[in-house]
Formats: C-alpha cells, sequence, structure tokens
C-alpha cells in the first residue's frame, strides 16, 4: 500500500451558514491506498477522529498537570485565593491546549493519524481510506452541542464532494494537492475513475463517530452529496448525537470497550427492530476510550495523551462503565493498547470486506458465531440482521 497526505488550508472548510455553527474547519486528510490504485475502482472508506486537544504545546501542557493538582490540593486545605489563580492557569493552558489554528511554533496534535493502523489494513485490502481533520471542530464545538454533529456530517460532505469531484473528472480542489507521507514530496498519484464514491463506508470514533451517525441518519440522506451513496458505517465508542435521529436505512456497527467512560452512543438498542439493514454492537470486555487513537495512547508520547480508564482495585485492571447506571461496577482486566487495536482492526476491516466488496466469509464473525483467534473471548456480539 501507498500513503499521501493533503491540506488545503486550516481555515479552508467554512461551516453552511444555514447550520448556524460558528467556527471555521481544516480541510485536509491521511490518504492509504493500494498500489495498484490504477487497476479498477475501490470503495472509498472516510474516517473522522473525535474531540480531542488541538495543539501539540508541551508547556501548556505541563502547566495545566501541575496546576490541577494544585488545585486538587486548595480545594482540600480550603486556599480559596490560590485556587482562584490555578484555575486561572488551567484555562489559559487549556485555551493554548485547544486552540486553531495552533500558535507559531507550535505543531497541531494530528488526530486524524491516529488509525494509521486502519488504514494501511483496509489499503491492503484493496479499499482507499482517507482519515480527514477535524482539529478546527474540535477547537470551537464548546457551547455548540445543538449543531456540532451537523457540523461534523457537513465537513463529511464536504470531502466527499471533493473526492467524488477528483475521481469523476480528475479536477477539483485536491488535483495536485497530494504529497509523499514519507518525503513530503508532490505524489503524481492519479485518482481519477479509480475510487467509487457509489461504494462509501464510513467510520468515526468519540464525537467523531456520532458525526458519522448524524450522516448516516434518515434524516440526514439526502443531504449527501449527488453522486455519492454510504453503504455502511462502523463507529467506534460514538457519543450520542443531538437530536438522535433513527438509523434505520443503513448498515451500522458500534464498538465500545466496558472500562470506556464515554459510552453514551446506545445506536444499537436506539435501533434494533425498526432497521430494514444489518447492525451490530461489538462489547470489548477491557477496552478503553483513547486506545483507538494512537495519537491520543501513552505509548505514543504525544502531548495529552493518557490512558482515560477508571483504574481499578488491582494493578492492571479498569472499573467497568456501564450506559445503564443500576448495572454494578467491576473491576476487569484491562486490555493493553496493541491487543485493542488488533480486536478493532479485526471487527472493522472484516466489516466493510463483506459490506463493500461482498466478502461473505467474514459474516460468521460480524454475527457472533465465530470469533477471531486470538479475542480470549473479549468480544461479545448483538446483532440484528434488519429486514423490520
Amino acid at each position: 500500500m501507498s500513503e499521501v497526505r493533503y491540506n488545503l488550508g486550516d481555515e479552508a472548510f467554512p461551516p453552511p451558514k444555514s447550520l448556524g455553527y460558528v467556527g471555521n474547519n481544516e480541510l485536509d486528510g491521511a490518504v492509504y491506498y493500494p498500489d495498484d490504485i490504477s487497476s479498477g475502482t475501490h470503495p472509498l472508506i472516510m474516517i473522522e477522529h473525535g474531540f480531542w486537544d488541538t495543539c501539540a504545546d508541551a508547556d501548556a501542557s505541563t502547566s495545566l498537570t501541575a496546576a490541577q493538582a494544585a488545585l486538587a490540593k486548595d480545594e482540600q486545605s480550603g486556599d480559596t485565593a490560590d485556587a482562584a489563580k490555578q484555575e486561572a492557569i488551567i484555562k489559559a493552558a487549556s485555551d493554548r491546549l485547544s486552540a486553531w489554528p495552533c500558535a507559531p511554533g507550535v505543531r497541531q496534535i494530528p488526530s486524524y493519524l491516529g488509525y494509521d493502523y486502519l488504514g494501511r489494513d483496509l489499503a491492503s485490502r484493496g479499499f482507499v481510506v482517507v482519515s480527514i481533520g477535524a482539529n478546527g471542530i474540535n477547537s470551537t464545538s464548546l457551547g455548540q452541542a445543538d449543531t456540532v454533529y451537523q457540523e461534523r456530517a457537513a465537513l463529511i460532505n464536504a470531502q466527499l464532494r471533493m473526492w467524488r469531484q477528483l475521481s469523476s473528472t480528475g479536477k477539483g480542489p485536491l488535483r495536485g494537492s497530494f504529497v509523499d507521507a514519507r518525503s513530503g514530496r508532490p505524489s503524481p498519484v492519479n485518482f481519477k475513475n479509480h475510487v467509487d464514491l457509489q461504494n462509501v463506508g464510513l467510520m468515526g470514533h468519540s464525537m467523531g463517530g456520532g458525526g458519522v451517525m448524524e450522516e448516516i441518519a434518515d434524516s440526514s440522506r439526502d443531504t449527501w452529496p449527488q453522486g455519492v451513496s454510504i453503504k455502511a458505517a462502523f463507529a467506534l465508542a460514538p457519543t450520542a448525537t443531538w437530536d438522535v435521529d433513527p438509523i434505520t436505512k443503513t448498515s451500522f456497527a458500534v464498538m465500545w470497550g466496558t472500562c470506556d467512560q464515554v459510552n453514551t452512543g446506545e445506536y444499537f438498542d436506539w435501533n434494533k427492530g425498526d432497521n430494514s439493514a444489518p447492525i451490530a454492537q461489538y462489547t470489548v470486555r477491557g477496552g478503553v476510550h483513547d486506545f483507538y487513537n494512537k495519537q491520543w495512547s501513552p505509548s505514543s508520547g504525544q502531548v495529552s495523551a493518557h490512558d482515560d480508564a477508571v483504574p481499578g482495585s488491582k494493578p492492571g485492571t479498569c472499573t467497568s462503565q456501564f450506559p445503564g447506571a443500576t448495572t454494578p461496577q467491576t473491576d476487569q482486566k484491562e486490555l493493553p493498547e496493541q491487543q485493542q487495536r488488533r480486536i478493532t482492526k479485526d471487527y472493522v476491516s472484516a466489516y466493510f470486506a463483506d459490506h463493500l466488496l461482498g466478502r461473505t466469509q467474514y459474516e460468521p464473525y460480524l454475527t457472533g458465531e465465530k470469533s477471531f483467534p486470538g479475542t480470549g473471548g473479549a468480544v461479545s456480539t448483538q446483532f440484528d440482521g434488519g429486514d423490520n
């Protein structure tokens, strides 16, 4: 497989005026594609990351951590004067970490690169994969909860529109914009007539998962760009959208970990019994929220990266989190980063191979009849075949 990137500008995407959202977003992406891209057409999979810090400001991160620790002590001792001082430091540091564009000399946190393990695996199976940036939305979404998911869906549409134009005509904003991921030199790759926009899959994580679910909601289908057909979506720990609109016509799968604190998007339960397309939920025992994205995970060494699981009572365990408040919390063995991502890769790749390439040999694994090798019983499956 090969890899190129493009960046049309940090504020190249203004929100649709009708939406009422305030704040521009970047138009960039990491593209993973088969080496034989000129052979036939390839389904497109678009990935949208979730909410996270936007700028790799190490000094601000250090200041934030120190101020948070000091504030905790102040709250215990009752030192209100110093607490106010620490709160001001926390706000200033947080503003630096969530700025967009980032301050001169400060690099962005490239959350869109955190799914490279998925992009590369999918490209090796014949897909063109585009992971897009949403740092502008992350920087401006505070106080805009009622429109942020529509804005995320609008960003997906804008990117799909550019890819449709490039594939069908060889023209548009993306023409001549690609650079090699390793060297940074311009790439001559030609995607014209080689990307199938009638056979599109979406994948999103966290609020990006919510954006993807907003995009495939029944009420959103008429906003899809002309010439684009979204066949299936896979959401990793998706947050709940504002309106929780029904999703009954497009196949989707949801994956979340039992130690994941961000488990607000109960899309399977909300739509089962009403769906005409197959839907599934995969629950990963000991899985946590941040490990789906390599940039957010501790092993990356990236600014703000951390293990967000609530620690259990013993080393190596995490406290389970459940949507239902009546379910008791228990210690569970926390999955290591690599194991969680391997499980994710198995399911995501099989899902899109089945739904976009018609490789039905994966269906027993996707319905829960069989388990992927090496999962060790960590995954439980709920499945509804549709036609309701």
